[in-house]
């Protein structure tokens, strides 16, 4: 019986820093919705959240066959 290697995906370590700038009305309405919605880790939040809209975007740009 051969031996199966179990490959573990390891999240990339995350290694290089943005910042960003909110006005007072942006960062009321972010911790309104961290508060609404029990949001504990609002780096991840917005985080998926900006790059859910990246990947989004290069899909809807993406040359198709027929374009």
């Amino acid at each position: 019986m051969k031996a199966v290697k179990k490959f573990h995906s390891q999240p990339e370590r995350r290694k290089h820093r943005v910042s960003i700038m909110l006005n007072d009305s942006e960062k009321r309405a972010l911790e309104r919705y961290c508060d609404q919605y029990t949001v504990k880790n609002r780096s991840r939040l917005i985080r998926e959240t900006l790059m859910r809209n990246i990947l989004k975007r290069f899909e809807k740009d993406s040359p198709t066959l027929f374009d």
